[in-house]
Formats: C-alpha cells, sequence, structure tokens
C-alpha cells in the first residue's frame, strides 16, 4: 500500500478493508484464540516489526482492533495488485432478507458451476447466511474466516435459482484478478464507471475513462475501500488541488490533498451504499464536502479508520489501526457513515438507483 508524504516506505497509510476486499475479501479473522503478545511500548523499545510472523498474527487480533490485519508476503502482493483467492462471488443483501448473487465473474469457479446473477446464496460450508452480515458471507466465501482461504482449498455452497430446488455444490477456490473498474455509456456523453477497489492504476483507469464525458456517474456501491493513494488519485480526476482529508498519527495532523489539474466543471453523480466503506468514504466524503458532487444512494458503511501497515522482516505485513480520518469539513464517517444528498426510496433495487442517480444527473446537466 502506498505512502502520503512523511511516512516511510516500509510502513504506508493504507485505508483497508477489514471485512472485505472486492466487494468482499475479509480480512483480520482467524479460527484460532489469540494469545496477545506483549505490546508495543511507548518508546518503541517493541513494536510490530520486531515479531515474528506468529507472534503477528497474534498481535493482529489481540486487544480489541477489528480491523487488524495480517498478511504473508503473497497475500499482500496480491492485495495491493487486486488479485484475491476464491470463487467469482459478489452477493448482496436481498429484499427478502436473504443472501443474493449480485454479480458472477465470468471464467471464475462459480460460473463454471451454473451460479448466475440473481441466484440465492442460502450457505456456505453448512452454515446458514441469513444469519451473517453480508461481509461474513464474503469472509467465509474468500475462506479468511476459518484461516484456509487459499488457491485450491475448497467450500461448499447452497444455492436456489428462482424457485428452483436447492443444490450444494463444492467449488476450489482459484487466485482470480480483480475487474476493480467497469465501464458503461448508457447513453450519448454519459459515461458510469464502476469502482469496486482501490488496487494499483484505479484512479489512471478512472481518468482515463471519464475523458470527453459530458456527464459522469462514479459508482461506489459495494466498494469496500483499499489503497489510499488511488482514493486521493480518484479525487484528483474530478478536484483542481485542495484537500481531500486529513488523520492524525502520534498526534501530528496530516493531510490527504488532491493534485492540481482535474476536471471540476462536468456534472458528477456520485452512487453509493451500504457497502461503501473505508477509502470509498474517504473519497465520497471528500466529493460531498467539496460541493463536487451529489450523493446518490444510501448511507454508507461507516468505517473511517486508519491502518499503518508495518513490514515484517520475512516480507509478511502487519496492519493495525493508529486512528481516524476525517473529510474536508471534519466529519469522519466511522461508526455513523455518510449520508446521501438524494436519497434512494426505500425497497428501492440497484436498477431503480441506477435511474435515480442518471435523473440527477440530467438535473445537473441543465443546471
Amino acid at each position: 500500500m502506498r505512502t502520503p508524504s512523511g511516512l516511510r516506505q516500509d510502513a504506508a497509510l493504507t485505508l483497508v478493508f477489514g471485512a472485505v476486499l472486492l466487494a468482499g475479501a475479509a480480512t483480520g479473522a482467524w479460527g484460532e484464540s489469540p494469545v496477545p503478545p506483549r505490546p508495543p511500548s511507548a518508546d518503541g523499545a517493541r513494536g510490530p516489526a520486531d515479531l515474528t510472523p506468529r507472534q503477528a498474527e497474534q498481535y493482529a487480533v489481540a486487544g480489541g482492533d477489528p480491523w487488524a490485519a495480517y498478511y504473508s508476503p503473497e497475500e499482500y502482493r496480491d492485495f495491493t495488485q487486486g488479485r484475491y483467492p476464491g470463487v467469482g462471488l459478489t452477493v448482496g443483501r436481498a429484499q427478502d432478507g436473504g443472501t443474493a448473487v449480485s454479480r458472477v465473474q465470468p471464467a471464475g469457479p462459480a460460473e463454471q458451476a451454473g451460479i448466475a446473477a440473481g441466484d440465492l446464496l442460502l450457505s456456505v460450508d453448512g452454515v446458514p447466511t441469513d444469519r451473517l452480515p453480508v461481509t461474513e458471507v464474503v469472509a467465509r466465501l474468500r475462506g479468511r474466516a476459518g484461516g484456509g482461504g487459499r488457491a485450491g482449498s475448497t467450500v461448499t455452497l447452497g444455492v436456489r435459482h428462482q424457485g428452483g430446488p436447492v443444490r450444494e455444490l463444492v467449488l476450489h477456490r482459484r487466485l482470480l484478478a480483480a475487474q476493480e473498474v467497469a465501464v458503461e455509456h448508457p447513453r450519448p456523453g454519459v459515461v458510469r464507471v464502476a469502482v469496486r477497489g482501490f488496487t494499483d492504476g484505479v484512479a489512471e483507469q478512472v481518468r482515463a475513462a471519464v475523458q470527453g464525458a459530458r456527464g459522469v456517474v462514479l459508482d461506489l456501491r459495494g466498494n469496500s475501500g483499499g489503497l489510499v493513494e488511488e482514493a486521493v488519485g480518484t479525487a484528483s480526476v474530478f478536484l483542481d488541488g485542495g484537500p481531500v482529508a486529513w488523520y492524525d498519527s502520534r498526534g501530528e495532523r496530516r493531510e490527504l490533498t488532491a493534485a492540481r489539474g482535474g476536471d471540476t466543471a462536468t456534472p458528477l453523480v456520485v452512487l453509493v451504499d451500504g457497502g461503501t466503506m473505508s477509502a470509498a468514504e474517504l473519497l465520497a466524503g471528500a466529493l460531498q464536502d467539496r460541493c463536487r458532487a451529489v450523493l446518490v444512494g444510501a448511507r454508507t458503511f461507516g468505517k473511517g479508520t486508519v491502518q499503518q501497515p508495518s513490514r515484517l522482516a520475512d516480507g509478511s505485513v502487519l496492519e493495525v489501526t493508529v486512528g481516524r480520518y476525517h473529510t474536508p469539513a471534519g466529519r469522519t464517517p466511522d461508526g455513523t457513515g455518510l449520508t446521501p444528498d438524494v436519497p434512494l426510496p426505500v425497497g428501492g433495487t440497484p436498477q431503480d438507483a441506477l435511474a435515480l442517480a442518471d435523473t440527477v444527473l440530467s438535473g445537473l446537466g441543465r443546471g
């Protein structure tokens, strides 16, 4: 993860997903009960960089830090480059309270097993999904909740297709490439850019996608965060310098600032929902506070904490929470989320949200 100015390269700052990566890759959940190691002292006599990998994994879940995470060197590399072990499913909460498949990655294990968007996901490894938050469902799909989420490991899914019988499928996880940016042109001059996570190169993909557009819908629904540098870079596409966010690190205020020269004129709508979290909330909050965009949709997740990674001697990485970030207006979404300017009516579907965003964008264009 990338380093803002003033931080050492081997302890870069990021806003991590906590419970999800790529619309749900979980971090910070292990099956064993940890034995807390000796915490780092105030004078730095012992810190995360001094721990063995085993101690680091225990450290990451000790002390009640729900967003702490331990990555092997391979996991950390895959995380920053947008690769993850999984079955290629994106899930969300259905209107009846169940868990529905919202997207299936082409040629992934789930698609090859016959799972399609709109199917109900009833269980993961025998655990009913209706009793779990969506983030926990995703954690179990990834295998992180049980500590076994590696390529080649298996997961058993209970799936039902629109009124059909329940099927029990055994899928093998594979190392999949994240498809973080998707671009559509719903009508002439308008571009919808869906960003599902912030990994290396996302900001430049967004910049290229919106070139020449007369209206932009930036879809951050289900975006669970990622690299702060990429979120700030995406903000820079739509801002001409100025603040994006700030945070306190060991009593020192640090500013995250947009680059100069961004497009400040093209009408912009940002779509958000309860799966918009972390670095995605940082971006949405900045564009809202700077009056650059209209936020449409539902209240965001409410994860506004900052994790600082430290690289251990063997190349693995330990992340622990070091503070909270604030939007340019001084708000922190942590625990509360961001309230959209134009809320989606209760019971509205994802397609309703798209239609509402297009209506708002049309009004901005006339303005």
